[in-house]
């Protein structure tokens, strides 16, 4: 009886079945559209968040280029007679701009004005009136009393004393440690900085020395400059045919970071340009126009 009993909840009309088969085929297609939603939902959203992240590594790269000023970089007056290829590309100006000023100071001749600046370089109004702010030339050049040697070059400060401007890359330790903030130890770790890299490429290397504050790394950006002369010193890397270990020697390289050099470059037939190198992992996009003036392709 109970048997039955029982047996009578597992008996179904026709009309049952088709309705628990309609019930069951809508479960099924519910739970695939939730599926497929979902996963599209995420790949969306990780495609806009690496949108987002490549956007800034743009911004970086477009500065490389030259193409404009970053405003929310900090400039530090300088002299335009010492333009690097560095602070050229930061400040918007092309090769050929740079390449005539170079030539200008090759004869031993200084621009002593924004609108001489102009004359030798050819840099347009707009890119001009952009810069020339932040040009600083000495008291003897508005004096006529021109000052120079070959290692160094003299000028007068607001106080009438005679500072030398050194070559970083010619600095002694002694030279170091007379900046207040750069003792004996700070002044070692500077030196062997550049031993490194064989010659530092621009003064704004300074700022990721260790134990160079900002305020110490201002000093050192009003009293030294990085002469184009030294350019056979640096040791550039080739970074196509760099195994990993000599990659991963460079200084602002690590291991990790040059075997995905070596990944990238052979599944893509190598690196072609510095934009490629962004799109590793971890590269130091924040040291990118520095690096690049270290790399050959």
């Amino acid at each position: 009886m109970r048997i039955k009993k029982l047996k009578s909840y597992f008996v179904y009309s026709s009309e049952h079945r088709s309705g628990i088969f309609i019930l069951t085929l809508l479960i099924l297609l519910i739970q695939v559209f939730y599926y497929f939603y979902k996963n599209r939902s995420l790949s969306e959203y990780k495609l806009s968040e690496k949108e987002v992240q490549w956007l800034a590594v743009q911004q970086e790269i477009d500065s490389l280029k030259g193409s404009q000023i970053n405003a929310k970089s900090k400039i530090y007056p300088f002299n335009p007679n010492f333009i690097t290829d560095y602070k050229g590309y930061v400040l918007g100006m092309s090769v050929q701009e740079l390449d005539k000023l170079r030539k200008f100071r090759a004869e031993g001749t200084f621009v002593n004005s924004a609108k001489e600046f102009q004359k030798v370089t050819g840099v347009s109004d707009s890119l001009l009136a952009l810069i020339s702010p932040y040009f600083k030339f000495p008291d003897w050049v508005n004096r006529k009393e021109v000052q120079q040697n070959n290692s160094n070059h003299k000028f007068l400060d607001s106080q009438s004393k005679v500072v030398s401007l050194i070559d970083a890359n010619l600095a002694t330790k002694e030279d170091w440690m007379e900046v207040y903030g750069i003792g004996d130890k700070i002044s070692d770790i500077i030196l062997k900085e550049k031993e490194k890299f064989g010659a530092f490429v621009a003064i704004e290397q300074l700022q990721y020395v260790w134990g160079i504050t900002p305020e110490v790394y201002e000093k050192v950006h009003n009293r030294f400059f990085v002469s184009e002369e030294n350019k056979e010193l640096i040791k550039k890397i080739n970074v196509n045919s760099a195994s990993v270990k000599e990659l991963a020697s460079f200084p602002y390289f690590d291991y990790k970071l040059a075997k995905g050099i070596v990944t990238y470059r052979s599944m893509n037939g190598g690196v072609q340009n510095i934009e490629d190198l962004t799109k590793i992992n971890d590269f130091p996009v924040e040291k990118i126009k520095i690096i690049a003036l270290y790399l050959e392709m």
